[in-house]
């Protein structure tokens, strides 16, 4: 296995695992790394270890040109997603432009972009073969990897976990919502990629744990000591309580050890 450290690019937290050199930089450097990109500025995250897979190897530390290169070069980048976003406006094309990202020899261009449909990639070559000369990459990114790459803040108040320190996404479901009951509203549980939220996966396997024995909600049940009963139209798992409404409207909150579901109680 070769020696490799972890870096990180501009766009974004994930670490990518590159060969280690002899003399392996310290941590918090600024490095050109070579990828099948070409030539980029990384940040060195992470000391020498054994990885399986490495994307690259790196190649210096940083040296003052290469980040005035990087900076004048990132400016650029900038510059040419904001025509990009104008020309396709113009266009009535159903496409965002994400990021326009330069090698630091200026070799290559690679785009990002999102799409529901058909984009217009033709458009937006000859658009951008009248600014440089680089080779043309262009990748339809998801809108998770677009919340990464932009940078954006989580329904906590905080950068959101994928622009700042997720490594991976994992899938997240309705029922993972469902069994933490919260709301299913949209606005509660959607991210600002208008995905559900990644952080639901969190404490998933915790509330399924605790959500075990207790009675599932709808169905009718009856309190062992007092005789109310009523249907369960809240669960409380962290209580461990439950919440029974009455045929006659009332509402009473009992620990869920002490219920009983009623047979033939119908529920979902």
């Amino acid at each position: 296995m070769p020696n490799a450290i972890g870096v990180t690019f501009d766009n974004g937290p994930k670490l990518h695992y590159v060969e280690a050199p002899p003399q392996p930089p310290v941590v918090g450097t600024r490095g050109v790394v070579a990828t099948r990109r070409g030539l980029e500025v990384a940040l060195v995250r992470t000391d020498v270890r054994d990885e399986s897979r490495t994307s690259g190897h790196y190649v210096r530390d940083a040296e003052p040109d290469d980040l005035q290169t990087h900076e004048r070069l990132r400016t650029k980048g900038e510059e040419l997603t904001w025509l990009l976003r104008a020309r396709t406006r113009q266009a009535g094309a159903d496409v965002k432009v994400v990021a326009s990202e330069f090698t630091l020899d200026e070799s290559a261009l690679v785009v990002s972009y999102t799409a529901e449909g058909q984009a217009p990639l033709r458009v937006m070559a000859q658009e951008l073969m009248r600014y440089t000369e680089a080779r043309l990459e262009f990748v339809n990114v998801g809108p998770r990897d677009q919340a990464r790459m932009l940078g954006t803040l989580g329904a906590c108040g905080t950068g959101s976990c994928s622009s700042t320190w997720l490594q991976s996404f994992s899938a997240v479901s309705i029922r993972m919502a469902r069994d933490q009951q919260l709301p299913l509203n949209p606005e509660k549980i959607t991210g600002p990629c208008g995905r559900l939220m990644c952080c639901l996966q969190y404490e998933h396997d915790m509330y399924r744990e605790l959500l075990k024995g207790m009675p599932k909600k709808g169905v009718k049940a009856c309190h062992d000591q007092s005789g109310v009963c009523g249907r369960v139209v809240k669960l409380n798992p962290l209580a461990r309580t439950v919440d029974l409404r009455t045929e006659e409207g009332g509402y009473f909150e009992f620990p869920a050890d002490e219920v009983r579901r009623q047979h033939g109680g119908g529920g979902s």
